[in-house]
């Protein structure tokens, strides 16, 4: 026969709402005296095995649910915050970056535009500095 198969056995007795059978409680066991431990104590003190007697109780449920819901929210919080920091940190170092080029380039600028590189740039294509100063061209007012 299949192992599979469901057949009704001869000394199975009908189920129904029957009183739980509390088990004995077995003997303490010996400690071992390892020294300090979070859990013994939270054993000890919190009596949990009380409330998962009779299965688990669904009234603490939607405290359960509450609890893990602020937790997963605080969880994903967390790493978009660590994830914005990086953000940040990455455009500050190009920030800084661009900032030292834009001084770069200004510098150059500002080398470059002085009269004398002008001069020496410009030489080459035979245009030379005026050596005498510049006059003022008075028109007269009749003309206009």
């Amino acid at each position: 026969m299949a192992s599979n198969v469901l057949t009704k056995r001869a000394d199975a007795t009908t189920k129904g709402n029957l009183v739980r059978v509390k088990p004995e409680p077995e003997a303490p066991k010996p400690k071992k005296g390892r020294g300090f431990s979070l859990f013994a104590l939270l054993d000890k003190y919190a009596n949990v095995d009380a409330l998962f007697e009779h299965g688990v109780p669904l009234k603490f449920m939607p405290h359960v649910l509450f609890l893990t819901g602020i937790t997963l929210f605080y969880i994903g919080n967390t790493h978009f915050a660590e994830k914005t920091i990086r953000k940040i940190d990455k455009v500050k170092i190009e920030t800084e970056d661009l900032r030292a080029d834009f001084t770069t380039l200004k510098s150059e600028y500002m080398e470059a535009s002085k009269q004398s590189e002008v001069a020496r740039n410009v030489a080459p294509l035979g245009l030379i500095e005026s050596s005498s100063p510049p006059y003022q061209v008075i028109v007269p007012e009749d003309e206009y």
